[in-house]
């Protein structure tokens, strides 16, 4: 492409130089170094004058030293007096944090206003947690779908794929899964988990999230690890929502006599898992935007074919951060067949050696075409529904 230069960040070298390698177009010289006080330098080698500049750097385990080097690099841009300047993140940092709970940040919206704040023009992302999130951005946003090419690995892949079930595990993806399941003429589920807490007289309460005594409510500011699958809060209208979508397409649904699982999960909290649909001696696609923390995946999986039947179970998911000992235990777990993820957020080859379960869908080429209609000025819209 003429006039054009695509500027790579340290968080994803590999999927920057795929894209690179379909554009035709060599990644421009760039030099990222770090000072011995942590602060990050980067240096632009080339001219970019009234270039159409193209930043790709992903969310990885380093989010926050990602962030701060892709404004740094979009704010060298600009000094550079680049014409456009395009931030191209595949998986978008903090998208998790995308609403308030309690005095907390809107953390998604903070890294949106840096980027602007910094410089850049345009964003390209993928799959992005929350669709509203869009919205937090004062400049246009391209949300690419990972749903297509997952389709079309799907149909070219799994034996049998005809006789599959695409199953959400919580309501807020139901939104996703019918939407693969369209795209595939299949027949969808859907998973509810209720989480309740013993009370002190055995009774169950609704989990409130509060902190469970005073000391904890004055302490000071301390770091502390996420579940993020118990984060995963789901409201009560998302849910009615996902059973008036299931009936909507004419499933014939049994409710009442669904499979139930009680899960006991740590700090005395219990989780009632029941499944809304028929998965029995079907494939079934286990499907999310991301999977990082993969419990309540462990515990789907378990429920689909101990309580209900399944026949293999295969969990698809855009991003896979899969933080901490999620491969070792998605790799001991005899309830899940395969793992797929797209090559959105990059997985270090010691963890796909302890997986032999992974496989790495390859995303290059939707982001590769994303670039190109961008810069010729034509649609994107196109990528929402075709692979190629």
């Amino acid at each position: 492409m003429r006039n054009t230069k695509i500027l790579a960040g340290s968080s994803h070298l590999e999927l920057a130089q795929l894209v690179a390698k379909k554009l035709g177009t060599p990644l421009a010289d760039t030099t990222s170094k770090k000072f011995s006080n942590k602060e990050t330098s980067v240096e632009i080698g080339v001219s970019i004058r009234g270039e159409d500049v193209f930043i790709i750097q992903s969310g990885s385990t380093e989010m926050n030293d990602n962030i701060i080097e892709l404004c740094i690099m979009i704010q060298a841009a600009r000094i550079g007096s680049a014409k456009r300047i395009t931030a191209v993140l595949p998986y978008f940092p903090y998208c998790k944090q995308s609403k308030r709970k309690g005095r907390t940040c809107i953390t998604a919206k903070l890294v949106a206003n840096m980027l602007v704040v910094a410089g850049v023009d345009h964003i390209i992302t993928m799959d992005l947690h929350a669709s509203q999130m869009q919205g937090f951005f004062q400049r246009p946003v391209d949300n690419l779908y990972a749903e297509p090419v997952i389709a079309k690995w799907i149909t070219q892949h799994v034996p049998q794929w005809e006789n599959g079930v695409v199953v959400s595990k919580n309501a807020g993806g139901a939104k996703r899964v019918t939407s693969l399941a369209d795209a595939l003429r299949l027949d969808f589920a859907l998973i509810h988990k209720d989480r309740s807490r013993s009370g002190p007289q055995g009774h169950n309460r609704p989990y409130s999230g509060m902190p469970k005594s005073g000391n904890e409510a004055t302490a000071p500011l301390s770091q502390q690890k996420v579940d993020d699958e118990v984060e995963e809060d789901v409201l009560v209208e998302d849910l009615t929502a996902s059973v008036s979508s299931l009936n909507d397409v004419g499933s014939n649904l049994d409710i009442m006599n669904a499979a139930v699982s009680i899960v006991a999960d740590t700090d005395g909290e219990e989780s009632t898992i029941t499944l809304v649909g028929d998965v029995k001696n079907k494939i079934v696609f286990l499907t999310d935007d991301i999977i990082d923390g993969c419990q309540t995946f462990l515990d789907a999986a378990d429920h689909l074919v101990n309580k209900c039947g399944a026949d293999k179970v295969y969990i698809i998911a855009t991003h896979g951060v899969l933080s901490g000992e999620s491969v070792q235990k998605i790799q001991a777990c005899d309830s899940i067949y395969k793992l797929v993820v797209t090559n959105t957020f990059p997985i270090p080859p010691s963890k796909m050696d302890q997986c032999e379960k992974l496989t790495v869908i390859d995303i290059s080429t939707t982001i590769a075409e994303a670039i190109r209609r961008t810069h010729n000025g034509e649609s994107v819209s196109y990528l929402f529904n075709h692979a190629d």
